[in-house]
């Protein structure tokens, strides 16, 4: 994609052409590569990320050895948000869960940007709306759902955002967004394999029957996906 074309971010997407021509200026297009971290928790955020494709996770420390997903951000928002709101640092660790690439910007001329457009402004504070609302559903979600309700709904989430039906994944990512032992994952995988729900195999996953697995998943996934769709 060049910086010609409508981006698919929707943040940038709701700028009129001129806006978004102008902020192009100022950006760069970045790949993202499964597994690579954007951010440390606690570090400073030196670049503001609009994925075009792909997904960044964002992780909570339990210990020092586990970490716990409280988000994951795609096409519908921004990686970086806390320099919206006046903090400099990276409260969580952001990780890329799915490939895909962004376009990257300086704090400085986000926040110039923002304070020059107000449908950039509008669309911003519309996310952060959605990533709370997200943010809070998982944490219920962790605490009440069972495993295999749980991985439905984050496959879901995924889905959505990756917009194709296989992607990279293994055992120990699952088990970090998850909170949850291996074993738990390899089961709760198994089980909706053996539903014909998904393939894995590998480290890759293969959504087979989408609406078998909104079936499966627990209803934070539709609270979630209205959010989702309305950001």
């Amino acid at each position: 994609m060049t910086f010609n074309q409508r981006p698919a971010n929707r943040l940038l997407a709701a700028l009129p052409k001129a806006e978004f021509k102008a902020l192009s200026a100022k950006m760069e297009t970045v790949p993202l590569g499964f597994g690579e971290p954007i951010y440390e928790a606690g570090e400073e955020i030196k670049r503001i990320y609009f994925p075009e494709s792909g997904i960044i996770s964002l992780l909570s420390a339990v210990d020092k050895d586990s970490t716990l997903e409280v988000g994951i951000v795609g096409s519908e928002g921004l990686a970086g948000v806390s320099v919206f709101l006046g903090v400099a640092t990276s409260p969580n660790r952001a990780l890329v869960q799915g490939s895909g690439f962004a376009y990257s910007i300086s704090p400085r001329a986000f926040l110039a940007a923002c304070k020059s457009s107000e449908k950039l402004s509008h669309a911003v504070r519309r996310y952060i709306h959605s990533l709370l609302t997200q943010i809070s559903q998982s944490a219920v979600c962790n605490r009440y759902h069972v495993i295999e309700d749980r991985l439905s709904r984050w496959l879901l989430m995924t889905h959505d955002r990756m917009r194709t039906d296989e992607f990279q994944i293994t055992q120990e990512f699952l088990s970090n967004m998850l909170g949850v032992r291996r074993e738990a994952v390899n089961k709760s995988a198994r089980d909706l394999q053996t539903r014909g729900l998904i393939s894995y195999k590998r480290g890759h996953l293969n959504v087979i029957d989408r609406a078998g697995l909104e079936a499966a998943a627990c209803p934070c996934y539709k609270v979630i996906r209205h959010e989702f769709d309305a950001a």
